[in-house]
């Protein structure tokens, strides 16, 4: 007898929340972890500012109407910021950053999840509301793009999947956004406010609430 498959919305999957939100982030290790930034304040200070930046992220996507997955860098922490009971844990997998963003969303798709969000875990400058907002957008455009003062992006989120946005990119090089933008240019888009994430000293030195983190630099 032919094995039958059903495809349906797992268990933990309300239908009344077919939101995803993807959080990429790197395990906080020294020496691993926000190097551009050590090669100015230090390492151990780099690491604390990493720290800070992710119990931020924390702060404004636990109470978020959505199902959320934290993915890790390096290895699966289970005693960690992150609540077991608020975050599905997961591991980054392929050979770039385009292929494991991929990955994360097709699985993201295949859950039956209709409306997904990445971002990174290094803003400073998001909010519950800003990603409210976006779930909000992807009603009515099929992708919503948060452009970074650096040339990449801040947050990407989709309501159907499209490989090309992952594929030939020269990911940490200024060319990404516009790069995406021409994969996205037949597409509905909406363009979210332009927002800085944090890999440089010079993105946090004029921001009060990094001061106690750089009392030691000098300029």
């Amino acid at each position: 007898m032919p094995r039958r498959f059903i495809h349906s919305i797992p268990k933990h999957l309300s239908p009344r929340n077919h939101n995803l939100l993807l959080i990429f982030t790197r395990n906080p290790e020294l020496g691993k972890c926000k190097t551009r930034l050590a090669a100015k304040i230090g390492e151990e200070a780099a690491l604390d500012v990493y720290k800070f930046l992710l119990n931020h992220t924390v702060s404004f996507t636990k109470e978020l109407a959505a199902e959320k997955h934290v993915f890790y860098s390096e290895t699966i922490w289970e005693n960690d910021i992150w609540d077991n009971s608020t975050y599905q844990k997961k591991l980054q997998e392929g050979p770039d950053l385009g292929s494991r963003m991929l990955n994360a969303f097709n699985e993201g798709f295949a859950l039956g999840f209709e409306k997904i969000i990445i971002i990174g875990s290094d803003m400073y400058d998001l909010s519950q509301s800003d990603l409210e907002n976006v779930f909000a957008q992807l009603d009515q455009h099929d992708y919503v793009v948060g452009p970074a003062e650096d040339g990449g992006y801040y947050l990407l989120g989709m309501n159907q999947l499209n490989e090309k946005v992952f594929q030939n990119k020269a990911w940490g090089q200024e060319t990404v956004l516009s790069d995406t933008l021409d994969d996205l240019k037949q597409e509905s888009v909406c363009l979210l406010p332009e927002k800085n994430d944090v890999d440089l000293y010079e993105d946090i030195k004029d921001i009060a609430v990094f001061k106690p983190f750089l009392t030691h630099i000098t300029e």
